[in-house]
């Protein structure tokens, strides 16, 4: 699946679970588990709980994402 074709939402980082994955709640009440995206890992950018992030998800699976952006 490209890039374009995820949804793109905003919400903050809960907790941190074993093997880079955290829950991620968007404002609409979305809880959902994702993981840090390769360039995230690539220069090491650090996401801690209470951090604002851009999830990518899937239009077929919403219940797992992709974190690709921290937001300040």
């Amino acid at each position: 699946m490209a890039r374009d074709d995820l949804i793109h939402l905003e919400g903050v980082v809960k907790k941190t679970l074993g093997g880079g994955q955290m829950e991620v709640e968007t404002p609409e009440g979305l809880k959902l588990r994702a993981v840090l995206s390769g360039r995230m890992k690539r220069f090491k950018i650090k996401v801690l709980v209470g951090d604002r992030v851009r999830v990518s998800v899937s239009p077929y699976d919403p219940s797992h994402g992709l974190i690709t952006y921290r937001l300040k």
